[in-house]
């Protein structure tokens, strides 16, 4: 399943039945009269977040959803079929945002959330309800209210407590890898990690969900590397891990690393750069624990929170990391909602998003 996180489309909901034009014509009755009854309802525009869906690809194929007419009224003063709802299935972690992108009109958090976009135009009314003392033989009738149309931007933000952050070949990949299940791809050079990804974190009897984005370069706010398109992302994280390569490959040195990715989140905004970081020189076994040390207080002096020496390969420094992580979360993060269902997001399969 390729990973698709923004999608526009086209909602329209249905529209009103029309109202009937009918008279009684019924032997040995005198005295008919009309019996048109009034037109259904148009079918609601509603959007439903579900379990196992964690990409929005779908929604490149099919972009235009038009919810059921309600039923036409009939003789005998019997109303029209009101048209059953357009559910349309969406990812936890979604938002519908205006066209303009100025206006969030929902945020799906929980599964389950239901939310009502676009209701359904009102059924037209039968000529029967025109009828009066000096009005017996209404002609008209009501032709339905139309149903409303919207195009509106469909933005996905993984449900993840912790954010993983860094330099590309700083080790993230491995890193997630050794704490999750996450099963990312690896290799020796930038950007092997294009899209997000996800890992369902075990540790001393607590779960919490590991997000992993592709690196960001001096720039990314301006559109380098792969950007910061994927910084929505970690935007619901309760706290970041600053993943440094300490061999200093991919810049000057850890000081010089750690400015570069705190000036890229600072231009994205969004409340990223107030949000609590962990520091985590990686690769720890690729230098002597002098050089880790002086490093480590390097950092510190430059605004560290708190630095950690680890080490994705060997496993080296990864429980003292994970038990501060756990201090950022609740007592009791529970994963039901959003981990139980966390697969690789290029694994295969397709999502099913059918109206009920």
């Amino acid at each position: 399943m390729h990973f698709l996180d923004q999608a526009k489309i086209y909602v329209k909901s249905g529209g009103g039945g029309p109202g009937a034009v009918s008279f009684r014509r019924e032997k040995y009755v005198e005295y008919g009269g009309p019996d048109g009854g009034d037109g259904g309802r148009g079918g609601d525009i509603v959007f439903e977040a579900v379990a196992g869906l964690n990409t929005l690809i779908d929604f490149r194929y099919t972009q235009h959803f038009k919810a059921p007419r309600g039923g036409h009224g009939m003789g005998k003063d019997r109303t029209g079929a009101s048209a059953k709802p357009l559910v349309i299935k969406v990812p936890v972690g979604t938002q519908i945002i205006s066209e303009d992108k100025d206006e969030v009109l929902a945020d799906f958090t929980e599964v389950g959330q239901r939310v009502v976009l676009l209701e359904g135009g009102m059924g037209g009314r039968g000529n029967a309800s025109y009828k009066t003392s000096t009005n017996r033989a209404p002609r008209q009738h009501q032709p339905g209210i139309a149903g409303e149309e919207l195009w509106v931007w469909l933005r996905l933000k993984l449900l993840a407590d912790v954010g993983l952050v860094g330099l590309p070949n700083a080790g993230k990949s491995t890193f997630i890898n050794a704490v999750s299940n996450a099963g990312a791809k690896v290799g020796d050079y930038a950007f092997t990690t294009l899209v997000p990804k996800l890992g369902v974190v075990r540790h001393k009897g607590r779960e919490f969900v590991l997000a992993d984005i592709p690196g960001l370069i001096e720039g990314a706010a301006e559109g380098a590397g792969v950007g910061d398109r994927f910084l929505g992302h970690i935007e619901r994280c309760r706290v970041l891990i600053h993943l440094i390569d300490i061999t200093g490959t991919e810049a000057a040195d850890p000081v010089e690393a750690m400015r570069v990715v705190e000036e890229e989140l600072a231009a994205y905004g969004a409340g990223l750069e107030d949000k609590s970081r962990l520091v985590a020189l990686n690769k720890r076994d690729l230098a002597d624990a002098e050089l880790v040390e002086a490093f480590r207080a390097e950092l510190l002096a430059a605004g560290a929170e708190k630095v950690f020496a680890v080490s994705g390969a060997t496993g080296a420094g990864i429980p003292g990391l994970l038990d501060a992580v756990l201090g950022y979360l609740p007592d009791r993060t529970s994963t039901e909602t959003k981990a139980v269902e966390i697969e690789d997001m290029d694994a295969d399969g397709a999502a099913d998003w059918s109206p009920l």
